[in-house]
């Protein structure tokens, strides 16, 4: 992992957790986790990567979190535990930078799955867009995507998905990403830079 090469000379895995949100007496748990790769500055759309990830069936989900969950809990339930799934997604989440829309949650995600495992810098997209984009009425990722006129890309890489389904949302901080990059003076900055925006 070379965090002096240029981003747009780099290989980069955006991913999305969606999760059950916070309910008393229960931890916060994935239900869902998107991916695709940023390679040479670009989505690649033959990437793409979406799962489900168990959760006990009798378990409530928080009422205002997002996505469509609650017409998945029988997958859901069918699912394997992030730990099965890992063994399919190690060499993406340990190879490569990580990139996510406010990284706290995929950071946690990822630790939780893996922790004897060492995971490479995240570049975080909302940190990013607060500083190239300041002013904006809102940095929620669906509404930067409308703002700066991804979505129907979005749209056409995931088709059938929408905002708050794991790989739309990774696919969607990809573009963001993509959309920095061909900026003017922004090609060539590098993953480490990125990183600690």
């Amino acid at each position: 992992m070379n965090l002096n090469a240029a981003i747009s000379d780099s290989e980069i895995t955006v991913l999305d957790f969606e999760t059950t949100g916070t309910v008393r007496g229960f931890q916060n748990e994935p239900w869902q986790i998107g991916m695709v790769t940023l390679k040479n500055g670009r989505v690649d759309p033959d990437s793409l990567f979406e799962g489900l990830l168990k959760v006990d069936p009798n378990r409530p989900f928080n009422p205002h979190a997002p996505g469509r969950h609650a017409f998945l809990r029988n997958e859901i339930a069918a699912a394997p535990t992030p730990q099965e799934l890992w063994p399919r997604i190690r060499a993406r989440l340990t190879a490569f930078p990580l990139c996510a829309h406010n990284v706290a949650t995929e950071k946690k995600f990822t630790r939780l799955m893996a922790p004897m495992h060492r995971f490479g810098v995240w570049i975080d997209t909302l940190k990013i867009a607060r500083k190239v984009w300041p002013g904006c009425a809102s940095y929620a990722l669906d509404d930067l995507v409308v703002m700066l006129d991804l979505k129907n890309k979005a749209d056409q890489i995931c088709p059938g998905k929408e905002a708050h389904d794991a790989l739309y949302d990774s696919v969607a901080s990809a573009l963001l990403l993509e959309h920095l990059i061909d900026q003017p003076g922004w090609g060539g900055v590098t993953v480490g830079e990125l990183s600690v925006m």
